[in-house]
């Protein structure tokens, strides 16, 4: 399996993960140092991002990708990826259904345990 596969494949699985909330799975993707920079502009790092799904602060009920794309640099340790998705964020505060469309950006960086996501930024598009 090439880098572009496997990274492909891993974030659909991190998509996967944060669906069905699998800590141990997202445990694992994301560096310790990861920076990730909401649509709105807030800023979490693993264990931030973590603590707001296990409060049910960020909740995904699904996500659907529109577009992925994964380039490969340095010798296969580097990988970006740009993306669209649709999330399902679950029912809103009216009790309708909340969906939005996400286009974002993420850097994984291979090491010897594995690739690890270190950088993601997401940005809210028109519906």
């Amino acid at each position: 399996m090439t880098a572009i596969q496997e990274v492909e494949q891993l974030e659909r699985q991190r998509f996967a993960a944060q669906i069905s909330k699998d800590y141990a799975v997202l445990e694992k993707i994301f560096a310790d140092d990861l920076v990730y920079t909401h649509a709105n502009g807030h800023q979490d790092t693993k264990a931030s991002y973590l603590a707001s799904i296990r409060a049910g602060q960020s909740r995904y009920d699904q996500v659907d990708i529109e577009a992925l794309s994964v380039r490969s640099y340095n010798d296969d340790r580097t990988a970006l990826v740009n993306g669209t998705v649709r999330i399902d964020l679950g029912p809103g505060p009216d009790g309708q259904p909340l969906t939005t469309h996400i286009k974002y950006a993420v850097a994984y960086i291979k090491n010897p345990t594995g690739w690890q996501l270190v950088l993601w930024h997401a940005q809210k598009q028109a519906s």
